[in-house]
C-alpha cells in the first residue's frame, strides 16, 4: 500500500485551502456575504453575526484541485474520482444557493427545506443511476481492486456483498442526502465540522487504500487537507465559516466516494458524530411534538446541548474530535478485520 499520493494530496490540499481562505475573507467582507445567527440559538453565538461565510468554496476548491491534479500526475485518475468531485461540487452548489439567499435576505433561513431536499434527491438520483449502469472496472480505472458495482452493498466483517436490487437507488439517495444534511447539522461551532471531517476523511483514505483502491482515497485526502487548512482560519474564534456551501459539499463528497468503494457502512461508523447530531434533531422534534412542548435535549443539534450545559464551545469541539478519533479507529479495525 503506497500512501505517497495521499500524503501529497493532503499537503497540497492544506496549502491550497490556506491560500484560498486567506484570499476569500476580505472579498467576502467586501461583498457583504456574512453569517446571520438565528435568534433562537445560543445567545453566546449572537456575537458571530457578521463573520464571513461561504468559506466552503476554499475547502471544496482545494480538495478537488489537489485530488484531481495528484491523480492525473501519478496515474491515479479515474472516472469514479472525477464523479466523486462532481458530486461534491453539486451538493456544494445547493449550499451556495442557500448561503447566498441568506446573505441577500439578511436572515438565517435561506432557501426552503423542501427546495433543498428536492435538489439533493435529484443529484442523488442521477448519481445512483450512474452507479447502477457503470461497471466497476470503468469507474475504478487504474485501481488495484475488482469491486462489484451495480446494485450491491458491502457488509463489513462478513466481507460479503448484498444485492439490493431495485432498492439500491433509494439506498444511495438516502446515503447521499443523509450525510450531506448530517454534516450540515454538525457545522454549528467554530472548527467543529472542519475538525471532525478532517479526521473522518483521513480515516476513510486509509480504509480505501487498505481496500485496494488507488483513486478514491485521493478525494478523502484532499478533503482532509482542505479541512485542516481551513481550520487555520476557522478555529475559535473563527474568522470565517464554511457555511452550507462547505458542509453540504463535504457531506456529498464523503458519501459519494464511500458509495463507489462500497464502504458506506464504514463511513457511518467513522462519522458516527454526524449520525448522532442528526438523531438528536430527530429525537428533539419527535419528543417535542409527542409531549406538546417539552424538550429531550437542552437544544439540538447535540453540540448545543453540551454547550448550554456549561461547556465552552472549544471544549465541545475537542470532545467531539476525540470521540471521532475513537469511532474512526473502530471503523478501521473493522475494515482491517474484513
Amino acid at each position: 500500500m503506497n500512501g505517497l499520493p495521499q500524503i501529497l494530496t493532503v499537503i497540497s490540499g492544506f496549502s491550497l485551502a490556506v491560500f484560498f481562505t486567506g484570499m476569500l475573507i476580505p472579498r467576502l467582507k467586501e461583498m457583504q456575504l456574512k453569517q446571520f445567527v438565528r435568534e433562537e440559538g445560543p445567545k453566546s453565538h449572537l456575537s458571530k453575526t457578521g463573520t464571513p461565510s461561504m468559506g466552503g468554496l476554499a475547502i471544496t476548491g482545494a480538495a478537488m484541485i489537489s485530488s484531481l491534479c495528484v491523480g492525473l500526475a501519478l496515474g491515479r485518475f479515474s472516472v469514479g474520482l472525477a464523479v466523486s468531485c462532481l458530486m461534491m461540487a453539486a451538493f456544494g452548489i445547493i449550499g451556495f444557493i442557500d448561503d447566498y439567499e441568506k446573505a441577500i435576505k439578511k436572515n438565517n433561513k435561506g432557501i426552503s427545506p423542501k427546495q433543498k431536499i428536492i435538489l439533493q434527491f435529484l443529484f442523488s438520483l442521477g448519481f445512483a443511476v450512474f452507479c447502477c449502469y457503470m461497471s466497476g472496472d470503468y469507474l475504478t480505472e487504474g485501481a488495484a481492486v475488482d469491486s462489484p458495482y451495480s446494485t450491491s452493498v458491502l457488509i463489513p466483517v462478513w466481507d460479503k456483498y448484498v444485492d439490493l436490487g431495485i432498492f439500491y437507488i433509494p439506498w444511495v439517495m438516502f446515503v447521499m442526502t443523509a450525510f450531506s444534511n448530517s454534516v450540515n447539522l454538525t457545522d454549528g461551532l467554530d472548527g467543529l465540522a472542519s475538525s471532525v471531517t478532517a479526521i473522518v476523511a483521513f480515516a476513510m483514505a486509509v480504509a480505501g487504500v487498505y481496500s485496494g483502491y488507488t483513486d478514491y482515497p485521493l478525494i478523502y485526502a484532499g478533503i482532509a487537507g482542505g479541512c485542516i487548512g481551513f481550520l487555520v482560519y476557522n478555529r475559535y474564534p473563527a474568522k470565517i465559516f464554511m457555511g452550507d456551501t462547505g458542509s453540504m459539499a463535504l457531506g456529498g463528497g464523503l458519501a459519494a466516494a464511500a458509495v463507489l468503494m462500497k464502504l458506506e457502512i464504514i463511513l457511518a461508523i467513522a462519522g458516527l458524530i454526524y449520525v448522532l447530531e442528526a438523531l438528536s434533531v430527530i429525537i428533539q422534534v419527535g419528543y417535542f411534538k409527542a409531549t406538546h412542548g417539552k424538550r429531550f435535549f437542552r437544544m439540538a443539534p447535540l453540540h448545543h446541548h453540551f454547550e448550554l450545559g456549561g461547556r465552552h464551545e472549544t471544549k465541545v469541539v475537542r470532545m467531539f474530535a476525540s470521540l471521532t478519533m475513537i469511532f474512526c479507529v473502530s471503523a478501521l479495525a473493522i475494515t482491517f478485520a474484513s
